[in-house]
């Protein structure tokens, strides 16, 4: 069975973002790149179903050279294969226009089934992956904790948690899976895997490589525009509630949630 990952690199969670002069960006001076958590366990959850059913992992990302980084991570985890998407005219590109130049690439493999973070954790706009499977003309199955790959390896049953319950969806393949945190634990990349991984196929591709138009991508061809970006306000100290007895506190709290935070 062969399996495809879109990979997308996104700043650590734990970095400190700051605004750039533009109002606009942010300033990447400073920051570190990682692996978007969500796309973790999509390289994972491929991984596995390649170990019961073999065939190959293939990770596709798109963005500049630094990208490389996070595709090797996933290479020394355990995938086959990996392919960058590079093109100075892909900087600015929304959400459609990367779906577009992921799907021209997959368009060129062979696959199965397809896995893709169902969001990720900068932009938080959650769906280049419907994006793709439109592109592909393929089912898509979104926010899935669960999947489970018919012995026959011709559909995918799996599970999508919705309020107070679950909803169980089956598929024809090829089709593409959006995951999330609950999936899986994502393993660690071994030494070995690291050593390994430098000599795995990697391709690297250009819009013009795929047969796309430049003109369709970057800030100009934009379809959803950023007007301006704000970091939130900044949070009040907190206060405690003096009191000789617990009864004492109690009323001083009551009294602070309807005179100040009005909620009752």
């Amino acid at each position: 069975m062969n399996i495809i990952v879109c990979l997308k690199q996104v700043p650590d969670t734990e970095t400190q973002i700051k605004v750039g002069s533009d109002g606009k960006s942010i300033v990447t001076d400073d920051i570190k790149w990682v692996m978007n958590p969500y796309d973790e366990h999509g390289v994972e959850e491929a991984l596995r179903i390649k170990e019961k059913f073999g065939g190959e992992v293939t990770i596709v990302g798109l963005g500049p050279k630094r990208v490389t980084e996070s595709i090797r991570t996933a290479l020394a985890m355990g995938a086959d294969k990996g392919m960058l998407i590079s093109d100075e005219a892909l900087e600015g590109s929304d959400s459609l226009a990367v779906a577009k130049a992921l799907a021209a690439a997959i368009k060129e493999l062979d696959y199965d089934l397809i896995f893709s973070g169902q969001r990720g954790v900068d932009d938080d706009m959650g769906v280049v992956g419907a994006n793709i499977a439109e592109l592909l003309d393929i089912p898509q199955l979104s926010v899935i904790d669960k999947v489970e790959v018919a012995e026959d390896g011709k559909s995918v049953k799996v599970n999508r948690p919705i309020e107070g319950s679950t909803l169980v969806i089956e598929s024809p393949l090829p089709a593409l899976i959006t995951t999330q945190k609950g999936l899986n634990e994502p393993r660690y990349a071994s030494l070995p895997g690291i050593m390994k991984a430098k000599k795995k196929p990697f391709d690297e591709k250009t819009l013009s490589d795929l047969g796309l138009d430049a003109a369709e991508f970057g800030e100009g061809a934009r379809k959803v525009k950023v007007l301006e970006i704000k970091p939130p306000p900044a949070r009040e100290a907190g206060k405690i509630v003096e009191g000789e007895t617990p009864q004492e506190k109690a009323a001083g709290l009551a009294k602070l949630l309807h005179d100040e935070a009005k909620v009752i």
